[in-house]
């Protein structure tokens, strides 16, 4: 009897023990947050923050093509770590010192794989790494989340997978949301409508395509992705069609890691402005010599039309060689290192060493490097594709960079020609900016020469470019890295009222507005999107603007609400700006912003750019204020509908 008692005893300390190996938790180095982990027939998670339930019965699998690792999980060893960090940006976009701190379950499971998840203090993170032999297949990945309430889902939302990341944000319940409605792209942002709001995209994306979300029906989302193509067709002089697709979205190396899958948490609005999860999460910096990157403004004669005009005008304007130089001499006037040129620089948009006779493309590269104006050229990428050598014949001409269009996909292969771009660009020391792009993913850290990607629906859209949308963006798609939004409007106007055709561009939302965009918004390339001959007849907004840094030593959030209003501070060196912008409310918006940010013992002088009395109507309409001000004031700001602030303290 003794010895059948012992047996059950030891029978039932194998039993707890097995299924103490099957729960497993991971918390937060702070303790808020929680990530449950069980293994049963899939690996299931469940993610809480202050013992409240957000996601539950999420699961993850990757699909193989003669195995799919997360099913009938077996594990065969855990290891934990804790790490403490401090992390140094090359581009620093919000600071440029991050903290990376982070608890580590790395969970080692019988067929050659693991899933090791990331606990920060205001999120999550999970990865596969896999060590398979050979190249394998990947035919799918299982992201399926379940939502214990109807949550509200900010979502963008395009008709298909060709896309550039353009279309404006829609808003759902997560309920509502069918397989047969429209997918989304990364990144999403979820309030669960009581007090938590969750941001989810991807890190260290690399030879594998983008992530798409689509609802399930059932108050839960899954992940799709497009398929590799194999064959393409002839469509014009910036795309290709596809014309035949394999039947799995990945063909990859057997032993890598595969990309992070995040979520940032909060209950602070604010907090989404200044987290850092994807830079945390990303590859390090792959290049050695970082000296010749050089992020910085430009100005950009596309938005305007390329027309400047008055009494200093005196030659046809348009894409010629005095047009250019003219933009050239605005540039070096204000110092801002950079014009871009745009479409039709070269003879042919197929041909990327042939100039554009009339724009004389040797001469204004002389010309700029005498006013300390550097030239950046549009292309096509697949006239790059066509050509790739094209980075070393730049190199040899003295250009500084490249803007590459019209990808518009993100499968496999196209990821793949982003990071080839990338690295060929940084043999030749050329910087790099993505239009027509998926949103960033980790690639502008593993090589810091690519200092911006399009992938947002900005002023380019004219009358599309809302503030109602636009204010979304420092939540969402600013959130998870650089954005080139093209601002500078000097013609503003309010949404009613709204007409514009180039070259009389003009944006709605007011004048403050848009100066405040040059600090909230991040990009290691910012344009100056306007004609150079608004900027003179409006010196002091333009002088205003490009004294503002594209990169920061220092980002804090002051007050904001998703879709309705944010401001924010940020320091370069000894000075600080400060910038706000709000939607379409009917009335005024009033704050009332601590300074206790700055210095102690120290006083500023504050210059600032706010809605005059009637920019609700007139959005023109501004004033210029100065004061003092020490650490601990409180300063009063009020923004009209589509309004901004826009203030330099020093």
């Amino acid at each position: 009897m003794k010895k059948y008692f012992l047996l059950s005893l030891f029978a039932c300390y194998l039993s707890l023990s097995a299924q103490a190996q099957k729960n497993l938790e991971l918390v937060s180095p702070n303790g808020d947050i929680k990530v449950s982990v069980r293994l049963a027939d899939k690996i299931y998670y469940d993610v809480s923050c202050n013992n409240e339930v957000l996601l539950k019965d999420n699961s993850l699998q990757l699909k193989l093509k003669n195995q799919t690792l997360g099913e009938q999980p077996k594990l065969a060893g855990q290891k934990r770590a804790s790490i403490k960090e401090e992390l140094t940006p090359i581009v620093p976009l919000k600071y440029s010192s991050v903290n990376n701190e982070y608890n580590q379950l790395l969970l080692n499971l019988k067929g050659n794989y693991s899933v090791e998840f990331r606990a920060f203090n205001d999120g999550i993170a999970y990865r596969f790494i896999t060590r398979q032999k050979g190249d394998i297949e990947v035919f799918g990945e299982d992201f399926s989340l379940q939502f214990p309430a109807d949550y509200l889902l900010h979502l963008q939302q395009p008709g298909g997978y060709k896309t550039a990341y353009e279309e404006p944000y829609t808003h759902v319940t997560s309920q509502s949301w069918q397989p047969s409605d429209k997918r989304s792209v990364l990144p999403i942002l979820i309030d669960t409508r009581k007090s938590y709001k969750i941001l989810i995209s991807e890190s260290d994306l690399s030879d594998y395509p983008c992530m798409f979300l689509q609802g399930t029906g059932k108050n839960g989302v899954t992940s799709t992705f497009p398929k590799v193509p194999l064959e393409f067709g002839d469509d014009g002089d910036r795309s290709l069609k596809i014309l035949k697709e394999a039947d799995y979205i990945a063909k990859t190396k057997g032993q890598r890691n595969f990309p992070w899958r995040y979520f940032v948490i909060t209950k602070d609005d604010k907090q989404i402005l200044e987290n850092t999860m994807t830079y945390k999460l990303a590859t390090k910096n792959q290049l050695q010599d970082v000296s010749w990157i050089k992020p910085g403004q430009v100005s950009w004669e596309w938005w305007n039309g390329a027309t400047p005009y008055g009494q200093d005008v005196t030659f046809k304007a348009g894409c010629n060689l005095e047009t250019y130089k003219y933009f050239i001499d605005f540039a070096s006037k204000f110092g801002i290192p950079y014009i871009i040129m745009d479409e039709g620089w070269a003879k042919s948009t197929r041909d990327p060493y042939t100039p554009n006779p009339d724009v004389d493309l040797h001469e204004l590269i002389r010309y700029g490097k005498e006013k300390n104006v550097g030239i950046v050229l549009w292309l096509t990428w697949l006239v790059v594709e066509n050509n790739f050598d094209l980075f070393k014949t730049f190199n040899e001409w003295g250009v500084k960079g490249v803007k590459i269009d019209f990808m518009d996909r993100s499968d496999q292969w196209m990821v793949n020609f982003y990071e080839r771009v990338a690295q060929e660009a940084a043999k030749h020391h050329l910087f790099v900016d993505f239009h027509g792009s998926f949103k960033p993913a980790g690639l502008e850290y593993k090589y810091p020469n690519v200092l911006s990607y399009e992938g947002v629906r900005g002023m380019e859209q004219m009358g599309g470019c809302v503030p109602d949308n636009s204010v979304y963006l420092p939540f969402m798609r600013n959130a998870v890295g650089p954005m080139d939004y093209t601002p500078g409007a000097m013609i503003s106007m309010q949404p009613n009222i709204y007409r514009s055709e180039r070259p009389n561009s003009a944006s709605i939302g007011t004048r403050a507005y848009q100066m405040a965009l040059f600090v909230i918004f991040e990009s290691g390339l910012q344009m100056l999107a306007d004609n150079p001959t608004l900027y003179y007849r409006n010196e002091d907004c333009t002088r205003f603007i490009t004294q503002v840094p594209v990169t920061w030593d220092e980002t804090v959030a002051l007050d904001a609400k998703v879709g309705e209003y944010v401001i924010v501070a940020k320091r370069k060196g000894e000075k600080w700006y400060i910038g706000g912008m709000t939607n379409n409310k009917e009335n005024e918006r009033q704050f009332e912003i601590n300074l206790d940010f700055l210095k102690d013992n120290k006083t500023y002088r504050l210059t600032s750019f706010e809605d005059g009395v009637n920019a609700g109507r007139q959005a023109m309409d501004y004033r210029i204020n100065s004061s003092n001000v020490k650490k601990g004031q409180k300063i009063s700001v009020k923004m009209a509908r589509n309004g901004g602030f826009a203030a330099v303290l020093e």
